[in-house]
Parts: structure tokens; sequence; C-alpha cells
């Protein structure tokens, strides 16, 4: 297949780009130093891939995400990094062999863990993002309550998730010694092996966790990109121009192919106006005839990649392979 028989909007990946990325990280990181999220990726055979370079462990934000792993083979150690009020469908994938853990925060969350068969939890700290994640100070206490419920209690998660994007590198450093601090301050409360944090925006700097859940640092975003870090775009909206104005071109790549949470999409050699349902407008420097094939980068993977049911690995004009988008929903 070449690019020139898929249908657009196409959401493609650089095959070059994509091991670049994930050798990088993986010499940067060996082993178990990174827990994949792959609520970047959603996609169970990057995921192998990420699996092939040494990385056993994964990092999920959604239940389905946990079933798709273990049902892929990869649930030697998967970490539900939410909380959950209903965990049997966790407590099923333990009882089938897949290894569980899940973030706890509360009294509640800890309760639900052991109501629904899980048998390991991680204590969730909120280190600056307001989100989930309880005070530093409560840590400890929340532990014991695990404990009392027969969970094992493996250690401490929290997220720096407010510094990620932050562009001034000595500040993003500053800000993540501040939060760790607070995650190791809590650790010593609830003691346990692992301190998992971080993400591909403080990979580099943050010291102090013992495993480090980057998901972006694969596919990359024109968010991210702005950071300066050792990993290029490697995914892209195949789209299609179908019209053309004095001014202005249009093509067929809009607000339900792209996350539009972290701004407008980059198109090489032209300017976005806006994104509409179905339509990206835009400025182009040249502009293309009808039916030419432009490339859009997104602002945000992540959401990106949920609106679409797979991706498809290009080296220049061909397609190598097509992933289902199987990790998608809920």
């Amino acid at each position: 297949m070449k690019l020139a028989d898929l249908v657009t909007p196409a959401l493609v990946v650089d095959a070059e780009a994509l091991d670049r990325n994930l050798r990088s990280m993986a010499e940067a990181l060996p082993g178990a130093r990174l827990r994949p999220h792959v609520k970047a990726h959603k996609c169970s055979a990057l995921a192998r891939r990420q699996s092939e370079l040494g990385h056993r462990s994964f990092t999920c934000a959604t239940i389905r995400e946990m079933e798709g792993l273990a049902a892929a083979g990869l649930g030697d150690d998967l970490l539900l990094a939410n909380e959950v009020l209903d965990a049997r469908r966790l407590g099923a994938l333990s009882r089938a062999g897949a290894r569980v853990t899940v973030a706890v925060d509360s009294v509640e969350t800890v309760k639900a863990a052991a109501a629904g068969g899980v048998g390991e939890v991680l204590v969730d700290v909120n280190v600056g993002l307001p989100r989930c994640g309880c005070p530093p100070e409560r840590a400890g206490e929340i532990a014991e309550v695990a404990r009392s419920h027969d969970l094992s209690v493996r250690g401490v998660m929290g997220y720096e998730g407010h510094l990620m994007l932050q562009e001034n590198r000595v500040e993003r450093a500053e800000g993540t010694a501040k939060a760790m601090a607070l995650l190791e301050r809590a650790h010593l409360e609830v003691g346990g092996e692992i301190v998992s944090a971080g993400g591909t925006g403080t990979y580099d700097l943050n010291q102090a966790a013992t495993e480090i859940q980057a998901g972006s640092y694969a596919l990359m975003d024109t968010a991210y990109a702005k950071l300066g870090l050792p990993f290029r775009p490697a995914l892209s909206i195949l789209a299609t121009v179908i019209s053309r104005a004095q001014a202005h071109v249009v093509a067929d790549c809009g607000l339900k192919a792209l996350g539009m949470d972290h701004g407008n999409p980059g198109i090489d050699a032209g300017k976005v106006w806006f994104c509409s349902d179905e339509h990206l407008t835009y400025a182009a420097e040249t502009p293309p005839r009808l039916g030419d094939r432009i490339r859009v980068w997104p602002a945000h993977v992540d959401p990106t990649v949920a609106y679409h049911e797979a991706i498809h690995l290009v080296s220049g004009d061909d397609v190598l392979e097509s992933w289902s988008v199987d990790l998608r929903g809920w």
C-alpha cells in the first residue's frame, strides 16, 4: 500500500522517527527505569515495540488499556495510574494472571481496590497538579488503611504534570525538584520500593523517581517540540486539499481528527487559521492543487490518536504496516 491509497484523514507515523525515539529513550531510561504510559498511543502493537526494547512494565489511564495490554501478552506489570471506585474488572485481570497495581488516594478507593480483588496499590500523592492525589501528609495514613485491608503497598506515585510543558528548562527543573520533595516526604511515611512519577517533559530532570511514566516521547507533538527534547515528531495526520480560495486553502482534517486542547496544529509551509468539524483552513506559502496530500502536525498527540481506528506506519511513500488503535475507549 502507498500513502496515496489511504483514505484521509489518516493517522500516519514515520517509522524511522518512531524507532529513533524509542531507542533514544531506552538508552536514557533502560529497562524498569521507564514505565511507558500507553495513554499517549493506545496501541498494543506500539507497546510491544517498547517491550522489545526492555520496558516490560506499563502505565495505563483506563481499565480498557489494562485489559488490552493483558490480552496482548503484555501484562507482566500494569499500573492503572488513576483512581477507580469499581475495581472488579481489574480483579478479573489479576485472577487471569496479569500483575495489576492501582492508584489510591482515599479510604474509599482503597476499599474499592480490596473489594474488586486487586492485591497491590500505589498511594497517589498530589505534588502540585490539582487533580487526583492525597495531600502528602495523608499518604502514610492511606497506606496503613490499605495494609489493614490486606493490600500490598508498593510505594507512591505523583505527577508533576503542571510542569511538563514549561518551556524554560531551569524553571521546569526547579519545579520538578519541589514536586519530588513532596513525593519523597510522602514515600518516607508510606514505604515500598516504587517512586513513580515524571513524564516526557521531565524524564531527564526527575532524579527522585525510581521509574518515569513518559508516553508522548514515542510519537511527539508540536507542544512538546517547543521544549527542545531529543525526540523527533513522528506522528502526523495525512489530509487532502479539498478547496482553494484566493487567500486560503481547506483540507479534510478538522476537530474530529485532532486533539485541540493545546492549540492549533501545525502545517509545513503554511499557517493554520482555524479548524472546524471536518475542515482545516490555512494560508499556504505555495498554494497546493486540489487533491494534493499534506501533513498536519497535532499539538497534542494523546487525544489525537484516540480519534482514530488505525495508525499507519510509513516510510517515504510506502505504508509498511497498519496497527489497530486497540486500547481506545473505556
